[in-house]
């Protein structure tokens, strides 16, 4: 597998987003129509309050020769969670499917804590106006953490093959304090879930998909599966769990593995190999990978560096 990268396709300075958005476009989603594609984002607002992050879901309609902007959401998706609840703080990232005449859409729910920084879970939210608007199917979440997964589910992938739905997710393994100046920071591994109606879900309760590359301590992020010539290939992006927001070379970077019956995956990070463009847009960081199909072709959307602060580009698969 060679990928082709096309550069940054969209870049949110330069739109006018909903809910006084001014910076990012993290965790871009596609999801395919008949004359176009559209892709889901996470932007951020600042809470008036406090000054903290909160982050909305927007989304830009491009034509299908993935160049060409069509339109940029006017409007919310979907609101915040209400006061308490697990997305009160923001929706990051939204992964969405088509199911029938609906669009699902699972959401990861940030909500902020004192100890640490935040928790998170995994919604689900359905559109009956082809995904422009979504509503919960509920007030709480329909994955959350466990006995053995203590915190941190999020960044829920599904797939509907054969019949089940297939969810792959992070779980957080735990907080650590690396140093005593600074503040916590989280480790979490990708785990799997199966469902028979995209509600109800079982997971392989505390089974870590994918090996680690960097240690124990590896960090493991927003995995996304493509089947090409009947392999299934997921992609991700893992950093190490402690000084990755400023120390080049510990941030975010794409991981790729790769399963013939979505139980046991190879690693296989030469694949896709998407190094950043020196003193580019994803010079240091490439991370929040999707991949989806298109017209017969296979793509990848990806951030860049500040975490998807500048907006997200895109690459093609060549066989």
């Amino acid at each position: 597998m060679r990928w082709k990268k096309h550069g940054k396709i969209f870049d949110p300075s330069e739109h006018k987003l909903p809910n006084g958005c001014k910076e990012f476009a993290k965790s871009p989603q596609a999801i395919e129509f008949s004359d176009f594609v559209r892709i889901y984002f996470s932007s951020v607002a600042i809470d008036p309050v406090n000054g903290k992050y909160l982050s909305h879901v927007a989304y830009v309609d491009m034509n299908k020769n993935m160049r060409d902007i069509i339109r940029v959401s006017e409007s919310n998706v979907m609101p915040l969670g209400e006061l308490g609840a697990f997305d009160e703080h923001g929706i990051f990232p939204m992964n969405v499917v088509r199911d029938g005449s609906r669009i699902l859409a699972y959401t990861t729910g940030w909500s902020r804590r004192v100890s640490v920084s935040v928790e998170t879970a995994i919604g689900l939210a359905i559109s009956d106006d082809d995904g422009q608007t979504f509503n919960r199917f509920g007030t709480g979440p329909v994955l959350a953490s466990s006995l053995h997964e203590p915190c941190l589910v999020c960044d829920g992938f599904v797939k509907i093959i054969n019949g089940d739905y297939h969810m792959w997710y992070i779980f957080g393994t735990g907080w650590k304090r690396y140093a005593q100046d600074l503040p916590p920071d989280r480790t979490y591994k990708i785990g799997h879930a199966i469902s028979k109606d995209g509600i109800v879900w079982t997971k392989e309760e505390a089974k870590r998909v994918i090996s680690d590359r960097l240690g124990p301590d590896e960090s493991q992020a927003l995995p996304t599966v493509v089947c090409v010539e009947g392999k299934y290939h997921m992609f991700f992006c893992f950093r190490e769990s402690f000084d990755f927001r400023n120390t080049k070379g510990r941030g975010y970077r794409i991981g790729h593995a790769y399963s013939t019956d979505l139980v046991s995956w190879t690693r296989d990070d030469d694949c896709p190999l998407l190094e950043g463009t020196p003193g580019g847009w994803d010079s240091d960081m490439q991370c929040y990978p999707h991949v989806f199909g298109c017209d017969g072709r296979v793509y990848l959307l990806y951030n860049g560096n500040e975490f998807g602060r500048h907006g997200f580009g895109l690459a093609e698969l060549g066989l």
